[in-house]
């Protein structure tokens, strides 16, 4: 593949990564995006701690292809959460990878009660 389609890619993973990301913490918000929030956040699930279990608790194929393309352009010394990786990029700064793991735990299992209790317990709650 020519460089131009690694650009492109890195891109493509860059902006398409935090859109969901984005999704998944703030989706439940908007009834007709909840489901599929919902939806989102167990798949998200299923690769952190099922995929996980073969990869590496916190598994990401996004993050694992966009690292491949990143070593194509010659990235070199990625950290290990995706989160660290675009605060350091739209920043600058390079956070602690435990710390920013721990909040994005927290964060995730904080949308998926919303997602799970709006979804399924509490229906007529006027959100959006």
């Amino acid at each position: 593949m020519g460089v131009f389609l690694y650009h492109f890619l890195d891109f493509f993973f860059l902006i398409f990564h935090t859109i969901l990301t984005l999704f998944n913490l703030l989706g439940w918000i908007w009834k007709k995006t909840r489901l599929a929030n919902f939806i989102s956040l167990l798949l998200t699930g299923f690769a952190w701690f099922g995929l996980g279990i073969f990869y590496g608790i916190g598994y990401c194929p996004l993050t694992d292809w966009h690292w491949d393309v990143l070593e194509k352009l010659g990235v070199k010394n990625l950290p290990d959460s995706y989160i660290t990786y675009i605060i350091q990029r739209l920043t600058g700064i390079r956070m602690n990878d435990q710390f920013v793991e721990a909040v994005t735990l927290i964060c995730f299992i904080v949308a998926l009660f919303m997602s799970v209790y709006l979804n399924f317990f509490r229906k007529k709650l006027k959100v959006c």
